[in-house]
């Protein structure tokens, strides 16, 4: 049990998935359809100041500085899990705030539950482990299991129907293998379908939602071993091919699911030709029109001022990998 005002603050990093996430198998737990494998970036940050307070009669969100009240019930049902473990009925108050664009497909989401799991871990004292925190986060945003690791992540997508396999393990530390992401921002808009919403359209109407489950499986057994390898070429296959495979049951979805515009395109020609010069770089994409240019270090620098060059691109952000979420303070 918890004393009163119990508070505690926590850091997370976004996560970029190579083997792409798109489906769930049992919404109410937020289980994944299939498996996943990512990166977590190291320059993009969300902190969050959790305190529970006898005094509050209702959890109270503030976004980026903004009261939401759109999001306080999907996040006390989150921290409800964590009290329930605490046996404490506590309302809190989560500060929380993003250094980069919110819901415009830069995995904020993962960032966001990681950081809130971790602080009210920390808040209430529990001591769970890594794994139990993934699941947990998991609850809140289901890439948000991944970004409770650094490095290179594998997401498990389990086969129990109450979900205790189904979560993140760390498969290669950011410093064994130091790859450069840089990002391309084409609007700082939210957009417009969330990822939760777009994937439930796809799993009801996409003719090809099926066979991308399908793919999934032997495109995890590539990227593990490409990263395992350090073999850079067969990961940008791989996390090439799944990008575009997940964007294709996503236009197959009645109505069609467009989460890029003109300049995501471009970004991807310019890409391909970078690579036709010999260039170290692959592209992916996520629920949303930003592009992230997963580079070696040496061709980091090009592949920016590149992506920076073009028409529609309003920044360019550049990262390295970075580690999980963790605490930085706990207080009374």
């Amino acid at each position: 049990m918890t004393s009163p005002s119990m508070q505690a603050t926590a850091c997370a990093q976004p996560n970029i998935a190579l083997v792409k996430y798109w489906g769930k198998r049992d919404a109410a737990l937020n289980l994944p359809a299939a498996g996943s494998l990512s990166i977590t970036l190291a320059a993009l940050h969300t902190r969050t100041h959790l305190r529970f307070d006898p005094a509050l009669a209702q959890d109270e969100v503030v976004l980026n500085g903004r009261r939401e009240s759109e999001h306080t019930r999907k996040i006390g049902g989150f921290l409800d899990l964590f009290r329930a473990r605490a046996r404490i009925e506590t309302r809190a108050r989560i500060e929380s705030g993003n250094d980069f664009p919110t819901g415009a497909g830069l995995a904020s989401s993962a960032s966001g539950f990681a950081a809130l799991a971790v602080a009210a871990d920390g808040a209430l004292a529990l001591g769970l482990a890594k794994h139990e925190l993934s699941m947990l986060a998991r609850r809140g945003s289901g890439s948000a299991a991944r970004s409770i690791f650094g490095g290179f992540v594998e997401m498990a997508a389990g086969d129990r129907d109450d979900g205790t396999d189904a979560f993140a393990t760390p498969l290669l530390d950011a410093a064994a293998w130091p790859l450069e992401v840089v990002i391309a921002i084409t609007t700082r808009e939210q957009k417009a379908t969330s990822s939760r919403d777009g994937m439930q359209a796809s799993q009801r109407t996409s003719p090809y939602y099926r066979d991308w489950i399908a793919t999934v499986p032997g495109d995890l057994a590539t990227a593990r071993d490409a990263v395992l390898a350090r073999d850079f070429e067969k990961l940008a296959h791989v996390s090439e091919a799944s990008c575009m495979a997940m964007h294709a049951v996503m236009l197959a979805t009645r109505p069609a699911l467009i989460y890029w515009n003109g300049a995501t395109l471009a970004c991807i020609q310019c890409i391909r030709s970078l690579q036709a010069e010999g260039t170290g770089v692959f592209f992916t994409i996520d629920a949303g029109p930003q592009v992230k240019a997963v580079c070696l270090p040496q061709a980091a620098a090009r592949v920016a001022d590149a992506l920076r060059g073009i028409d529609g691109v309003e920044d360019v952000l550049a990262s390295g990998l970075g580690e999980g979420a963790r605490l930085e303070t706990v207080s009374a």
